[in-house]
């Protein structure tokens, strides 16, 4: 029997093989009967081809179209969450992509800056040392500082004066005025501005001491660390940044002092910044600007010339004193971090802070825990050996045989046994990282990386202190290619994080007071960093579940849909003699069963989502993929499979009683099929409604009324007679098939006999549950009545709350 391109959807499809079909047959019947070979060569070719236009529905083509929307459209969720809403900016979340919705749901590491991210990035100046010398708090003269903790052996006023002037003029801060508005002056209070609010804290800190240098017609801009300076006839040069930048281009009898206070500020989680000057002689001035302009006119290696001639220029200078600015931690930022390890994931904190100041952070925001402990491979740790790199490969493997002998299997439930044993930290520098990450060829210690990893790998938590932009993207990348590919997260607010963003699978912008190149160059965008608890353990958990049920879906209800098909090929010779009607065949995927699972994965919430953010560990249940792994999908093959033999066998059971109505009329092949697809719609309709646990008008109007039109357009195509159609095979087969009461009931029949494993699946889960709760309330029972009514109330509430979420 010839299959025409009218039953099958996918019309350039089915046209392209009818035309491939009709074309072998035309060279069948040119043969003659000497050919007897290649006419059966060729009538396998054409069998082979209907079949394929035949069963071709078993791929969800119709799939790919409902998951892009359910992606498009479920990302709007996240933007119209009011608890992404922050007041301060006026702002809420953004989505600026819909593709990895469900990747928030199997995270496994997650990265994070330090500053702006996990702190306020509100600076505020603490104190200062001059001369190894502490001053905190300032007198409202201009003339000195106050509260020194000891006598002044080397007190030199204009050492002072030359600290301040360093933090007034050393800086890239610009100074805005308000304007008069129709001749009425406004408050002349001066408004800073910097892309770095450490700048702006230095210098409202050095305004209290002394007035800044400036003009009004002009704006106070310094576009480096370097500036040069005239007084009195001395040309000064003064420098300000990091401990780590600062000491090596310094006197060595000057750094003990100001080390001491450094290191001390940065254990309170202080910010700490050095400040350092040079008399330059009028000679040597002259010679430098000859080498700067010569480097600047370069044609070539323009900035490696210029970084030569500042590098020759910052040596033997004279270190001044030390700042201190204090930079407060997020709300809520330790409690996120506390429910992201309780869910399993592993954080890491990537920050070009010192390391003192980046693990004080850390042990307030919970990273690390007061039974922590921490493993540390730092240049501190190193530079007790000569070679560093045998002092590197001999932490490694001490450090790596000790978590061997704390996690002897190497779990695959390590996210399990985190709270059953010992918690490690790591802690490594950005010098450390360069040496293990760029290690010599000849030497023995050249498996330094692999080491590293299986290291990083059992900590819960990892601290990457004076880490460059670069050193960050390359720690993402590194944990990226592990075996197993982890899905890794990162999330900052500066440009400085825009590149572990874009090396991480899911990349998380935090709008905050450093510009928004990381929100731009972010897939999800969010103004604090409290917000990632909601966004993973509740949309995340949600989005996956939810896409993870519509896969598995469609292909369960495509299987049954082409089961009962095959089955019936069976019995009728193997003609490709099609078993629904072709506007049955077309409709099935598009209009009869596409918008119960479309609104399904866009509402469904199994879980109460105040449930989900309150117990992070409901997220390690759907880690690894879980719900798409072999066992899941066997369970939904085999229930198509049972579900489509009983679609089938029990349509054939009943036909065999030749006449199903009252006045002895013989059903044909036509009412067969749209009896045995009138149980397919209700049953894998009836079975998501079965699977819905949060119910919404919109979910009640989509299941039955999907159910209703499925009816009405059976009625409405067999019940007219349609002029473009030559043969009106389906006309009043489904009003004449529903007068018979014996079809009737044998549509209940087999709809009740399909979904019967799936109801008493949900029962003995109920059942289950029910036990459960009952034996963790049960020592209640036995107490007071004070607790009585308490286990009343605690089961009233647990009622609730499931009601709540179905």
């Amino acid at each position: 029997m010839c299959v025409k391109a009218k039953y099958v959807p996918k019309v350039d499809d089915a046209i392209y093989w009818a035309v491939w079909i009709n074309c072998v047959r035309f060279l069948f019947r040119s043969l003659g009967p000497e050919n007897l070979l290649l006419k059966g060569v060729l009538k396998m070719f054409t069998d082979f081809l209907s079949f394929m236009v035949l069963f071709n529905f078993i791929i969800p083509v119709s799939m790919y179209v409902t998951v892009e929307m359910q992606k498009f459209l479920g990302s709007f969720f996240i933007s119209w969450d009011k608890d992404f809403y922050d007041e301060e900016i006026n702002e809420g979340a953004l989505v600026n992509t819909s593709d990895l919705n469900e990747e928030l749901g199997q995270v496994d590491y997650v990265f994070t800056d330090k500053t702006g991210t996990l702190t306020e990035n509100s600076m505020e100046f603490v104190e200062c040392c001059i001369d190894g010398h502490r001053y905190k708090g300032v007198t409202q003269e201009a003339d000195g500082l106050s509260q020194t903790d000891g006598p002044l052996t080397y007190f030199d006023k204009n050492r002072e004066e030359l600290f301040l002037r360093a933090l007034s003029l050393c800086h890239t801060v610009e100074i805005k005025t308000n304007d008069a508005v129709d001749g009425a002056p406004e408050s002349s209070e001066l408004a800073y501005m910097s892309s770095s609010p450490d700048e702006i804290a230095l210098v409202k800190g050095a305004t209290l001491i002394v007035t800044c240098y400036y003009n009004p017609n002009t704006s106070l801009k310094i576009l480096s660390q370097v500036l040069w300076f005239f007084i009195l006839g001395d040309i000064l040069l003064f420098c300000k940044g990091a401990d780590s930048a600062v000491f090596p281009r310094v006197q060595n009898h000057e750094i003990e002092l100001t080390k001491a206070h450094v290191e001390r500020n940065a254990v309170d989680g202080y910010r700490t910044l050095c400040v350092a000057f040079k008399e330059i002689a009028p000679d040597d001035y002259e010679r430098i600007d000859r080498q700067l302009i010569e480097a600047k006119m370069a044609l070539q290696d323009r900035e490696e010339k210029m970084e030569k001639v500042f590098d020759d220029i910052e040596t033997n200078m004279n270190l001044i004193g030390a700042t201190a600015v204090e930079d407060k931690l997020q709300d809520q930022a330790a409690e996120t971090i506390e429910a992201l390890h309780a869910a399993g994931l592993k954080v890491w904190v990537l920050t070009g802070d010192k390391m003192e100041t980046a693990k004080s952070t850390c042990y307030a925001c919970r990273l690390f825990q007061t039974n922590t402990e921490l493993l540390e491979l730092t240049t501190k740790t190193i530079e007790e050996c000569e070679r560093k790199e045998d002092r590197l490969h001999e932490l490694l493997i001490e450090y790596c045989k000790k978590l061997r002998h704390e996690f002897p299997k190497g779990s695959r439930n390590l996210k399990k046994a985190w709270t059953e044993h010992q918690e490690y930290g790591l802690i490594i520098d950005g010098s450390t990282l360069s040496l293990i990450l760029n290690s010599s060829q000849d030497s023995s210690s050249n498996n330094y990386k692999s080491v590293f990893l299986q290291i990083c790998m059992k900590c819960t938590a990892v601290l990457c202190c004076r880490m460059a932009p670069l050193q960050k993207a390359q720690i993402v990348r590194m944990v990226k290619n592990l075996k197993g590919s982890p899905i890794t997260l990162s999330i900052g607010d500066g440009a400085n994080d825009v590149s572990m963003i874009l090396e991480s699978h899911v990349g998380i912008g935090i709008k905050g007071k450093e510009g928004r190149q990381a929100a731009r160059n972010s897939d999800y965008s969010v103004p604090k960093f409290k917000h990632l608890k909601k966004l993973l353990l509740a949309h995340g958990h949600l989005y996956y579940v939810r896409i993870a049920h519509l896969v598995q879906y469609f292909f369960y209800k495509n299987l049954c849909f082409i089961l009962p098909q095959f089955l019936y090929q069976f019995f009728c010779g193997f003609s490709q003699q099609p078993l629904y009607d072709a506007a049955y065949l077309t409709m099935y995927n598009i209009c009869f069963t596409s918008l119960p699972i479309l609104a399904y994965s866009l509402l469904e919430q199994h879980i109460n989502i105040d449930a989900l953010t309150s117990d992070p560990r409901l997220y390690m249940k759907i880690s690894g993929n879980a719900m798409l792994q072999l066992g899941p999908f066997l369970y939904w093959t085999f229930l198509a499979a049972f579900e489509g033999t009983v679609f089938f066998f029990g349509t054939y059971f009943i036909f065999q009683t030749s006449s199903l109505e009252e006045n002895a009329k013989v059903y044909g092949n036509w009412t067969f099929g749209t009896i045995v697809f009138t149980v397919l719609v209700f049953t894998v309709t009836l079975k998501l409604a079965l699977d819905t646990r949060f119910w919404t008008w919109i979910n009640h109007f989509v299941i039955w009324g999907s159910l209703a039109f499925y009816v009405f357009f059976s009625f409405f195509w067999g019940g007219i007679v349609w002029p473009f159609l030559k043969q009106q095979r389906m006309y009043f087969v489904f009003a004449q098939m529903l007068s018979s009461v014996s079809t009737w009931l044998a549509i209940i029949l087999l709809i009740f006999i399909s979904l019967f494993p799936e109801i008493l699946l949900i029962v003995l889960k109920n059942v289950r549950r029910r036990s459960a709760r009952l034996q963790h309330v049960k020592p209640l029972l036995t107490g007071s009545s004070l607790n009585f009514h308490f286990c009343i109330k605690s089961i009233v509430k647990t009622s609730l709350s499931n009601a709540g979420g179905k």
